[in-house]
């Protein structure tokens, strides 16, 4: 036991701060050596860490990730960026229309490869257009977080809560998708009061530090329309079939995957190198993690001393306030694989599945590393010469957060009401 509490403690360490202090392990990495030391140790058994892993889960969000990296390959967020990037309006108008389309995008599609796939090529855009390209990098990133918590395949926390809480595609969206749309103005009016009279660069971007290389621009990627509108018809499919039919959702991401992996013009190779590998890799190393501390029974000890003080994680304002912590704590996706085991059964599973998606999408906007989104935008942002600081994130951040957050207590009323 005292083992497995050790390794769990450890592991969500490194989750919090991003890697193993003292070793250059990071988040990926503890939470498989923690799994691997966990089975050899006999502190859990080969077969109840097999059993550990929801497949379910694991499934959807491999599947999610194919499609979206349909997109990729086919140029598609490219050419929206660069068409986005391109407009002649103002920096209010251009910061509105890039929170627009974050938001949209991370909705139907997994907000953390939209992020990747647009960030550098908006910090390009905006350092030629002589813009501070910080405002509109991190309102890019809080819509894609924000938005995201519309849909079960916004974000891979949002899946992990609906496989978790047995959720079907428009009951999700029906109790998540209005305070999501109505964080989005919040993001923009934030960043603008934020960054007003600061639009334009006060001075070129610092060059990389000596032995770093300089990130270079983005090639184009040639937007190809028959692949995009593959894509298109595909991602509407299985949404279709997520609204329409009782079919288990990871079936129905794997099916559609499988018609965009078989293409004449696209190596599978292309679009499988932009599947997030780490983060299926971190994800199953938790699973097993935490059920190795499930089992010593200290999880469900510590539940009912929360419950003694009012916390109950089938209280959609409890989990809310956990969510709103443990996110900023571990970061959003750890945050939910800690609860994810206490969370069956409950008498209110659309509420409870709206406070995970709004708690997890609305509170991780206030610190870096509250959401892989945010770690994305800052380490890609420094390849390009700019920096985000902790304190210039939460400066923006945190009144978003907080903003955000008493709107999702406000919807949360209104569903109990």
């Amino acid at each position: 036991m005292d083992l497995t509490i050790a390794l769990f403690v450890l592991v969500y360490i490194a989750m919090g701060v991003g890697h193993l202090p003292g070793f250059g392990v990071d988040r990926t990495g503890a939470a498989v050596v923690g799994a691997m030391v966990l089975i050899a140790a006999g502190e859990i058994s080969p077969a109840a860490a097999w059993s550990s892993i929801d497949y379910g889960t694991i499934g959807l969000l491999f599947g999610l990730m194919v499609v979206s990296s349909a997109f990729v390959v086919s140029g598609f967020y490219d050419w929206t960026a660069r068409k986005v990037g391109g407009l002649k309006v103002g920096p209010l108008a251009l910061l509105a229309i890039l929170v627009a389309v974050g938001g949209a995008l991370s909705a139907v599609l997994t907000n953390d490869v939209v992020v990747v796939a647009m960030t550098p090529i908006l910090a390009s855009i905006t350092l030629a257009r002589r813009l501070n390209p910080v405002p509109f990098l991190l309102g890019f990133c809080f819509a894609a977080n924000v938005g995201s918590a519309a849909t079960l395949i916004g974000s891979p926390q949002n899946m992990i809560a609906a496989e978790t809480l047995h959720l079907s595609f428009a009951g999700f969206m029906q109790v998540a998708a209005i305070p999501a749309l109505l964080g989005l103005p919040i993001v923009w009016l934030v960043i603008a009061a934020t960054y007003r009279g600061r639009w334009e660069i006060g001075r070129p971007p610092q060059p990389p530090a000596p032995g770093e290389a300089a990130a270079a621009v983005p090639a184009p990627i040639p937007f190809n329309r028959f692949g995009t509108l593959k894509a298109t018809i595909v991602t509407v499919a299985v949404i279709g079939a997520f609204v329409l039919t009782d079919w288990p959702h990871m079936l129905v991401a794997l099916g559609g995957a499988s018609l965009l992996l078989v293409n004449r013009r696209v190596a599978s190779n292309d679009m499988l190198r932009h599947v997030d590998g780490n983060l299926l890799l971190l994800l199953m190393g938790l699973f097993i993690v935490n059920a190795a501390l499930a089992a010593t029974g200290i999880p469900q000890d510590i539940l009912s001393g929360l419950r003694g003080i009012g916390l109950d994680l089938h209280d959609p304002f409890s989990m809310l306030l956990v969510m709103a912590v443990l996110s900023n704590v571990v970061g959003n996706n750890p945050a939910v694989m800690l609860v994810a085991p206490f969370i069956g059964g409950a008498g209110e599973p659309e509420a409870l599945g709206a406070a995970i998606a709004l708690g997890t999408g609305f509170s991780s906007n206030a610190v870096i590393f509250g959401s892989l989104a945010g770690i994305i935008v800052v380490e890609q942002a420094r390849a390009h010469g700019i920096t985000i600081g902790f304190s210039e994130f939460a400066k923006a951040g945190v009144p978003a957060s907080l903003l955000s957050m008493a709107l999702a207590v406000g919807w949360l009323v209104y569903l109990g009401g």
